[in-house]
C-alpha cells in the first residue's frame, strides 16, 4: 500500500462548460496554477502530480440547445497535453457525428506517443461518477463576514497585478505577463522599481539579463 499522499488535502475546482477550445482550456489551467502558487497553496508542478487536470468535452451542431454527450479525459499532466488532447477529441467527436456514429459517455486517456485519446472505461450515469451527496462530508456554510475577511487577507492576484503593471507602470501586455507569472519575480521587480523608478528598463533587465543568467546556470529565482 502506498501512503505517500496520506494527510495531504485535495482541492477540486470544477468550471462551468464555458470553454471552446484547447487553447482556452490550457490558458485557464495556467491561470489557476498562477493563483495557487501566489497563494502558497501548492507548487503546482504538474509533472510531479501536485496539479492535474481532467477535461470534459462534448460537441453539438450549431443551433442545438442541449449539450452533446460528454467524454472525459483523465489526468492531463501538462498544459500542452491539455490543448492537444482537447483539440483531438473535438475533431474525433465531430468526425463520429458526421459519420452517424454514436458518442458514448466514457473516460478516455491521452496517449502522448500516438497523439490520440483511447477509451479507458464506459460510464452510464450519475452513479458511475459518484454524483450523489457524501453523508460523511456535510456542506460547510461560511458567513459573509468571514468571506470578506479572507478576501481582505488575499495578496494581489496575477490578473490584478498584470492590469496594474499595464495601466500604472506603462508596461506592455507581454512584459506584464512575464513579470507576474511568478510571485517571487513580481516582488523582486517591484522592489527594484521602488529604488529605480524606471519600470520598462527594470523589466528589460529582469526578463533579459537576469533571466538568461538563471537559465544558463539552472538557478531558481529567489528573493
Amino acid at each position: 500500500m502506498d501512503y505517500n499522499r496520506a494527510g495531504i488535502p485535495l482541492i477540486e475546482i470544477v468550471s462551468e462548460p464555458d470553454l471552446r477550445s484547447g487553447v482556452e482550456a490550457a490558458a485557464y489551467a495556467q491561470e489557476l496554477r498562477r493563483i495557487v502558487r501566489y497563494l502558497g497553496v501548492s507548487d503546482g508542478n504538474m509533472q510531479e502530480g501536485s496539479l492535474r487536470c481532467d477535461v470534459n468535452i462534448s460537441v453539438r451542431p450549431v443551433g442545438q440547445q442541449e449539450f452533446g454527450v460528454k467524454v472525459e479525459i483523465k489526468n492531463m499532466n501538462s498544459f500542452n497535453a491539455i490543448e492537444r488532447a482537447i483539440n483531438y477529441e473535438i475533431d474525433r467527436q465531430i468526425a463520429a457525428i458526421e459519420a452517424k456514429e454514436e458518442i458514448f459517455q466514457e473516460t478516455r486517456l491521452w496517449e502522448e506517443n500516438a497523439q490520440r485519446t483511447v477509451s479507458m472505461r464506459k460510464k452510464e450515469g450519475s452513479s458511475d461518477y459518484r454524483y450523489f451527496p457524501e453523508p460523511d462530508l456535510p456542506p460547510i456554510e461560511v458567513a459573509p463576514t468571514q468571506l470578506e475577511q479572507w478576501r481582505s487577507e488575499l495578496p494581489e492576484l496575477p490578473q490584478a497585478k498584470r492590469r496594474r503593471y499595464e495601466t500604472e507602470l506603462g508596461l506592455s501586455t507581454y512584459d506584464a505577463t512575464v513579470l507576474t507569472d511568478d510571485r517571487t519575480i513580481a516582488e523582486y521587480f517591484e522592489a527594484v522599481v521602488a529604488l529605480l523608478p524606471k519600470p520598462k528598463a527594470v523589466s528589460n533587465w529582469i526578463t533579459g539579463d537576469i533571466a538568461a543568467y538563471l537559465n544558463n546556470h539552472k538557478v531558481k529565482f529567489m528573493n
